[in-house]
């Protein structure tokens, strides 16, 4: 049985005014978010990754002009007044930032902080938010919760503040969770915790958690489904054994040969060659073309459209037509794909 769908992003474009002219961060992005699931967006620092997320918190700047919509229980958030955002923002829809230190209050308690949504969207007396807050700080993993909930920020390390962090997300329950890049400022051991910590939560809530990240390590043990984005737009998607196995896009495969796996050899990591496209002027056709080893001419000239691998993955790659010249991708690719045709009974 599918999954009832509880976020649907169409046509989504983000443009911002500037004195340099007008930057096209989101180029028609379009995606949904299931029930319980885990959605991936994957990509280069510039991609577009937070802009979409911020934009679905409605955190825009006010230099932003946003046209599309954006779906939520019956409601286009793209057309919802401030004061409306004000009841769906960290109630129905939260948001774990990237660095937990400057997302918290430095002269306010910890467990005042995690109290303070609940005492708002709730209207709960101020004890019984703390009490709530307490709850939340042993939920998250916070030892001797009792004895720090009248702590300040810079009194706790790192992973204790980023667990600060998930506990005022999920003060009120929210049904999306919004992760931008949530693990970056921490280290290896500390990351492993906080991803088991936040699959633990939305396998007892059943919430729906929208996971940002430039990682494709992390994305492996966390996600449902991956949209793999590029100069701010979606240019694959799929579930996630079929992004990591089955990759379509040259883009993806490059994001996939700099990611150390056990069986890369040593000294065979590759980056991908140059730098992302200027979005003040986005290139014509394909905007990856330039870093593209496997282009062709018709990539310089004209967008590729989404093109079928099958129900659940789609990639936006002229490679793909059935026109198109065949290519050899990379070993570490074919070593994929003979492993999705092993496994999955996948084709090429």
């Amino acid at each position: 049985m599918d999954k009832e769908t509880i976020l649907q992003i169409k046509d989504l474009f983000v443009d911002f005014r500037t004195y340099a002219g007008r930057v096209k961060a989101i180029r028609d992005v379009s995606f949904d978010l299931k029930k319980g699931e885990t959605l991936a967006i994957v990509g280069e620092s510039g991609s577009g990754k937070s802009v979409t997320t911020r934009t679905l918190m409605g955190l825009s700047a006010k230099n932003a002009e946003i046209k599309g919509d954006i779906l939520f229980k019956g409601k286009n958030l793209t057309e919802l007044s401030e004061n409306d955002w004000s009841k769906v923002r960290g109630n129905e829809i939260a948001m774990i930032f990237q660095d937990p230190m400057t997302s918290l209050d430095p002269t306010m308690r910890i467990g005042l902080q995690i109290a303070e949504p609940i005492m708002k969207h709730e209207k709960a007396s101020k004890k019984a938010a703390l009490d709530r807050a307490l709850e939340l700080m042993k939920q998250v993993g916070i030892p001797n919760a009792e004895e720090h909930i009248n702590d300040y920020p810079h009194q706790w390390s790192g992973g204790m503040r980023q667990r600060a962090v998930i506990a005022i997300a999920l003060a009120t329950n929210p049904e999306i969770l919004i992760a931008d890049e949530p693990t970056t400022a921490l280290d290896v051991t500390i990351q492993a915790q906080i991803l088991q910590l936040m699959k633990k939560i939305q396998k007892t809530s059943d919430s729906s958690i929208i996971f940002i990240t430039h990682d494709l390590g992390v994305v492996a043990g966390m996600a449902d489904r991956v949209a793999v984005m590029y100069a701010g737009k979606i240019i694959e998607y799929g579930t996630v054994e079929e992004i990591f196995y089955n990759p379509q896009h040259p883009y993806t495969w490059g994001l996939l040969n700099s990611m150390p796996t056990t069986d890369t050899a040593s000294g065979s990591l590759e980056s991908i060659p140059g730098t992302p496209p200027d979005l003040l002027n986005p290139p014509k056709g394909d905007a990856f073309t330039p870093r593209n080893q496997y282009a062709l001419d018709i990539d310089l000239e004209e967008e590729p459209p989404f093109f079928k691998v099958s129900d659940s993955h789609y990639a936006a790659t002229w490679l793909l037509d059935d026109r198109a010249p065949q290519v050899t991708p990379p070993d570490s690719i074919l070593k994929r794909w003979d492993r999705w045709a092993t496994l999955k009974g996948g084709k090429r």
